[in-house]
Order: structure tokens, then sequence, then C-alpha cells
């Protein structure tokens, strides 16, 4: 994608000499951490809905505490879809509207540094996130399965040790590291990649 931008926009290098192309590059370095923390920030805000939302049924509906009346699952699905929806909009505007905004302002190439930054910065990114949240999240369960955790100085750490509460802490920070955060950067690089190409010609 990044080669076809660069061929329909007439770009036969980038020159980071050049401060607006500098100036693109850093910004483009830089929105694969501001995407994915607006990310893990909607997932918390619908999560947090959610445990309310759980709450108040265990408060109001009779017997639910203890089993003899079922939950309203309807409302539960709701509030998921809606988060998910709504709390992506300015993540989402982030990567449309980016590229255009500097293709317009600053030019063909420093919009290149842009694809360049975020292309750089997102692919590393979204490989760390993926791997150290997969291993957070298999931490917490090699602690769960079987008699606990043997650490190599022949120490075991049971289930509900202070060991197994700090696993937990990494598996709360590591789903949505591995789950949400990390395969979104996919999206963002190919995304801003895409709308750079497709404005390429009227930068020309």
């Amino acid at each position: 994608l990044f080669a076809a931008f660069a061929q329909t926009a007439g770009i036969s290098g980038i020159n980071i000499s050049k401060p607006l192309v500098m100036a693109g590059l850093f910004l483009g370095g830089m929105l694969p951490f501001l995407f994915s923390s607006m990310a893990m920030k909607a997932v918390g805000v619908a999560a947090m809905e959610m445990i309310e939302e759980v709450r108040r049924q265990f408060r109001e509906i009779p017997g639910l505490l203890e089993g003899k009346a079922k939950p309203d699952t309807a409302r539960c699905v709701k509030i998921s879809t809606e988060a998910s929806l709504k709390r992506m909009v300015a993540p989402g505007a982030l990567a449309i509207l980016t590229p255009v905004v500097v293709g317009f302002t600053m030019g063909p190439e420093p919009l290149g540094g842009l694809l360049a930054g975020v292309t750089v910065s997102g692919v590393t990114m979204a490989l760390f996130m993926a791997n150290a949240g997969g291993a957070w999240d298999n931490a917490k369960k090699s602690f769960e399965s079987g008699g606990g955790y043997k650490m190599t100085d022949g120490s075991v750490h049971p289930k509900g040790s202070d060991a197994h509460t700090a696993s937990v802490v990494g598996d709360t920070v590591g789903d949505p590291f591995k789950d949400t955060a990390g395969p979104s950067l996919n999206i963002l690089v190919k995304l801003m990649s895409i709308v750079a190409l497709v404005l390429a010609p009227l930068l020309v």
C-alpha cells in the first residue's frame, strides 16, 4: 500500500531533512500509542458499565443471587453492542481524518512520512501487545492449573497467593492488549494507507 501511494503521488523518496516530512514521521509514530490508548480506555469504560448493570440486577431482581431467577441478558448484550459501536467512533475518526488533514495541509511527501511512521511504530507495538498480553494471560493460567506455579528456586505459589494476585492484575491488562489494542493496530495501519492511497491523485 505504501509503494502504491508513493507511485500514485509521484514520490520517489522521503527526505527526512525536510521539517514537514520529519513532523509527519513523528506524528505517524505517535498515532499508534494514541489509538491504542483510546481503544483500551473504551474497553475499560464498557467494562465498568457492564459491572454496574450486573450489580443493579443483583440488587433489583429477587432471587437472582440465589440462582432462582434469570438475569436480564438482553440488557448486557445491548450495553456491549452500544459500547463497541459508540466508543470506537473517535479512534475510527482519528484513523480516517489524520491522513486527510496531513495530506491537504502539508502535502504528499509529509503524508508519506506519516505512513512510514505509523507503519513502523504500529507493527512493532502490535507485536509487543500481542506477545505481552498473551504472556500475562498465560501467567495467570499457570497459577490456576494444578497445584500452583513452581518458581525457579523451588517454591510453589498456589492460587490465592500474592504472586497469583499479581498475575490476575497482569491478566486484566493483558486481555485488552492481546484482544483489543494489538489487533486493532493492524486495522489502523491498513486503513490510513488506504485513505492516503485514495487521496493521492488529489494531492499531485
